[in-house]
């Protein structure tokens, strides 16, 4: 079981990084946000279907890069669905996701009845909620190893 304050975790292969995302989610409900931080290969979607797994959603997770958010509904069992979105193609020509492009997805309706997932969302989902799970995947240069550091911030 993960600590809610947070924790850190090596990550030795895909099964381990979708294992971490079905104990994240066990602590997580309804208008809870959790951003993921890390460059391409990092396992922000492998994360992402872990914690789908974790709440029983439906439908397949898998990335949202070209329609920018997925949504999965609840499996049941009173657990909240996902929004799950890629902000990599909100970014402007500086690399930054624009905050106009973030509040057409209109995510603060969402929050209500689902766990927001966002990938390369620091910097700018964050104002959505009081607090998030903040997730930083990175993966060794020389293996598939990868190791994972989350906390619950306070915005």
């Amino acid at each position: 079981m993960t600590d809610r304050r947070g924790g850190s975790r090596e990550l030795p292969d895909t099964a381990d990084t979708e294992a971490l995302g079905r104990e994240l989610a066990a602590d997580l409900q309804a208008g809870d946000l959790v951003i993921l931080d890390g460059p391409l290969g990092a396992g922000k979607t492998a994360l992402t279907r872990g914690i789908g797994a974790g709440l029983g959603v439906t439908g397949r997770v898998s990335s949202p890069t070209f329609i920018i958010a997925r949504q999965h509904a609840s499996g049941g069992d009173e657990r909240p669905g996902m929004i799950h979105v890629d902000a990599y193609r909100l970014a402007d020509a500086s690399g930054t996701a624009t905050l106009d492009d973030l509040d057409a997805l209109d995510l603060d309706t969402d929050l209500a009845d689902s766990v927001v997932v966002v990938e390369w969302g620091e910097g700018v989902a964050e104002r959505l909620t009081d607090e998030h799970l903040l997730v930083r995947l990175r993966r060794d240069d020389d293996s598939e190893t990868r190791h994972a550091v989350w906390e619950w911030v306070s915005t």
